[in-house]
């Protein structure tokens, strides 16, 4: 049995003028010990197919329209809200694209994550080293503790310390790794990291991938990467699916498709990728291909 398997799913969202599919037929299997990376232009259904997995898309103005997504044996699209939020934080973790926005400023770094600790050890009482009939005090407690180790695993200075600063306190890599621990707290079988490096300088992006790799290497979980940077699949997934308008057109082993790309839409975006010999002007664009050619 997998650990993720996405089959036919089929999402069309409502707005004011109307219903439009924004996921067309989407199917995607991830084991464990596996990073995905799923790359696309913007508007293509990454980040979208990365929350329908959580079940975060709201309905309405969501629907589904056909197809199912089963995590470790469970279709999350007929699962109870009950049930979602069990797995939410403590089998399944995220980590939202932009820190500055999924990080209250009003509150300390420390109380946001014991939060997050708590919920998973509410969920599962030996994620915080505890039995079930621990009492509040002794769960408060553990889930201190814990937040200072994932901080400090992440890969915080004085974890200690920082625990009780905000996070304008935090630089940007820094705020980064505060996320990762927070998806990583519940100790997740699957991991979703949508663009966690997009605004990180090239050092602290490195540390990042590199702090997600060992992650996997350790607990043989299962990663969903979201991005635009194909340097960033080549260097860290083991495969990638390549997006367009809502629809997964190659999938496969890294190695092979980004050697040996059968799409046209997959060569026209590794062709638009510029190198150390290309000079100005000589970019290469997308233009000129059209949805339909994709079809």
């Amino acid at each position: 049995m997998a650990l993720l398997d996405i089959r036919n799913l089929n999402l069309a969202m409502r707005s004011y003028e109307g219903e439009t599919q924004i996921l067309h037929g989407i199917d995607l299997v991830i084991e464990r010990g596996e990073i995905w990376g799923m790359v696309g232009e913007t508007g293509s259904g990454k980040s979208l197919t990365g929350l329908s997995i959580s079940r975060l898309i709201p309905t309405p103005p969501g629907r589904y329209l056909a197809g199912s997504i089963e995590f470790q044996g469970t279709d999350v699209l007929k699962a109870a809200e009950r049930d979602m939020r069990r797995l939410r934080g403590r089998h399944i973790g995220t980590i939202f694209q932009d820190p500055t926005t999924n990080l209250n400023p009003v509150f300390r770094i420390g109380t946001q994550i014991v939060d997050v600790a708590l919920h998973a050890g509410h969920a599962d009482p030996t994620v915080l080293g505890l039995s079930a009939g621990a009492s509040r005090r002794e769960f408060k407690r553990a889930a201190r503790e814990k937040a200072i180790e994932m901080l400090d695993k992440v890969g915080i200075p004085k974890a200690a310390e920082r625990i009780d600063d905000y996070p304008h306190q935090f630089s940007g890599g820094m705020r980064q790794r505060v996320l990762i621990a927070m998806a990583m707290i519940g100790k997740p079988d699957l991991l979703i990291a949508d663009e966690p490096t997009t605004a990180l300088d090239v050092s602290v992006q490195a540390q990042i991938l590199r702090l997600i790799h060992d992650l996997v290497a350790e607990r043989n979980i299962g990663v969903l990467l979201i991005t635009h940077n194909l340097g960033v699949v080549a260097q860290i997934c083991t495969h990638v699916a390549v997006m367009h308008r809502g629809r997964i057109l190659e999938s496969g082993k890294v190695g092979d498709v980004l050697k040996r790309p059968a799409h046209v839409y997959t060569q026209a975006l590794l062709n638009s990728v510029p190198t150390v010999h290309t000079k100005r002007g000589e970019l290469r664009g997308l233009s000129g291909l059209t949805p339909e050619s994709f079809a």
